[in-house]
């Protein structure tokens, strides 16, 4: 994975996610958080590309954001349990992870977001 790490802002400047990690190889966006029992070393996993995840074998809720290719929100989607599924989004070209109760509950759709890298 990637040692790179992000800011994620809104259109505000508010911070989204403080520390974000970007999994963009095969094996580190097929992985995701399974079987982890928290967060690696980061407050979200954006998962690049991607329209649509599950949470089999994981432990804990998300907080998801399905993101077009220019950060722009397609879906949010708050406190998602594990074993489930998600429909795909054909506008989405990311996903972003955040442990459940993490991220701000008033981004909508149409919200464009900004990621910034910090090192």
């Amino acid at each position: 994975m990637a040692n790179k790490f992000y800011v994620l802002k809104d259109q505000s400047g508010t911070i989204i996610c403080q520390k974000m990690i970007v999994a963009t190889a095969i094996l580190d966006r097929m992985k995701g958080l399974m079987f982890t029992k928290e967060m690696p070393s980061c407050d979200g996993f954006l998962i690049s590309p991607c329209n649509s995840i599950h949470t089999f074998f994981m432990v804990f809720n998300l907080d998801v954001l399905f993101l077009d290719k220019n950060y722009k929100v397609v879906k949010s989607i708050y406190n998602l349990p594990p074993w489930r599924m998600t429909l795909i989004y054909f506008q989405a070209h990311k996903v972003l992870e955040m442990k459940a109760g993490d991220m701000k509950r008033d981004i909508k759709k149409g919200d464009v977001l900004e990621a910034v890298c910090i090192n």
